[in-house]
């Protein structure tokens, strides 16, 4: 049994701790059968807790991740409150604060029951801040010059959950044995307000074709379409590695790629999952195909080619469903 509350204050580092937490917990079990996972406004809290009650069904333990449990005032987290009281031991629960202050009585009884508490949020001093980007440099297998560093950390501002994906993105480009210089950082971090690379392929794996191509519009704006080429390239090349690798866990996709397991490795496993061998071939070629139009092949504007490119690289795969079980 293990008892977890996740704080911050930005949404995508809270994001990438509870992926990172959920991914330790099940470990190489199945995760269809393991995980219970409760988003958005439509869940309660007795759904959270008669899933934390329910034994766990050919596997060894449930996970149970309940998000944004801010929203609910001292009456509605009452039952979970009584839960943490006897708490099943075959049961993992992560709790996630957002959509609101805590309950007073739900953060003392996770106190009481042993709970773990996880702040995301990073230093805010500006020395203890670099000293923390430095170290998020160093965990991704990066190097960077110092004038890269200071670089990023200008770039990154207050936005902290901004660099989780440009460090992923730095990665699948140049890898992890260089020591990159601003030079090399700067066309991918665009202009201030620009948008991040990461969000884009983000749009396209998750299928939103309308969401992609409003990131590629704002995207064009501040950097060149062979700059924009380049990183959907890196994006699909690290599947490309993978497919015929019989790679089927993390740990074996990080060593097919030649980098630590992580974040990054997880996001090129489950995406090449969902798209398998064929589209990503498919993928490789529609690229292919739009690199020689971006280089004169055919007399069609830039932007037309990385429109069409871009559309069709997000219906390859279904878009995701947001049902509550994940």
């Amino acid at each position: 049994m293990a008892l977890h509350l996740i704080t911050g204050d930005d949404e995508s580092l809270v994001h990438a701790a509870v992926t990172d937490l959920v991914h330790r917990l099940v470990g190489d079990g199945d995760r269809t059968l393991m995980v219970d996972d409760f988003g958005g406004e439509e869940f309660e809290v007795r759904a959270v807790v008669d899933a934390a009650q329910t034994m766990p069904f050919l596997t060894d333990k449930r996970v149970v991740v309940a998000r944004d449990v801010g929203r609910f005032n001292a009456e509605d987290v009452a039952p979970l409150v009584a839960y943490l009281g006897d708490p099943l031991p075959s049961t993992d629960l992560v709790l996630v604060a957002g959509g609101g202050r805590l309950a007073k009585s739900l953060t003392d009884a996770l106190k009481q029951a042993g709970g773990t508490t996880t702040n995301t949020t990073p230093p805010t001093s500006k020395k203890d801040r670099s000293t923390w980007i430095e170290e998020q440099v160093i965990a991704a297998g990066m190097k960077l010059e110092p004038g890269a560093l200071a670089m990023l950390g200008g770039w990154m501002g207050e936005a902290a959950g901004r660099l989780a994906g440009v460090l992923d993105t730095l990665e699948s480009t140049y890898g992890s044995t260089r020591k990159l210089s601003a030079a090399d950082i700067e066309p991918f971090l665009g202009e201030s307000g620009s948008v991040p690379p990461w969000d884009l392929t983000d749009a396209i794996d998750r299928g939103d074709t309308k969401t992609s191509l409003e990131l590629l519009a704002r995207m064009m704006q501040s950097r060149h379409p062979l700059v924009v080429m380049a990183t959907l390239h890196s994006h699909y090349v690290k599947m490309m590695k993978v497919d015929g690798k019989d790679a089927n866990s993390e740990a074996e996709v990080a060593a097919v790629l030649g980098i630590k397991p992580g974040f990054p490795a997880r996001k090129v496993l489950d995406q090449y999952r969902r798209l398998g061998g064929g589209g990503v071939t498919r993928a490789i070629s529609l690229l292919a195909n739009a690199d020689l139009d971006l280089r004169g092949q055919r007399d069609l504007p830039e932007t037309l080619v990385m429109e069409v490119l871009v559309a069709r690289l997000s219906r390859l795969a279904p878009a995701m469903s947001s049902a509550r079980r994940r």
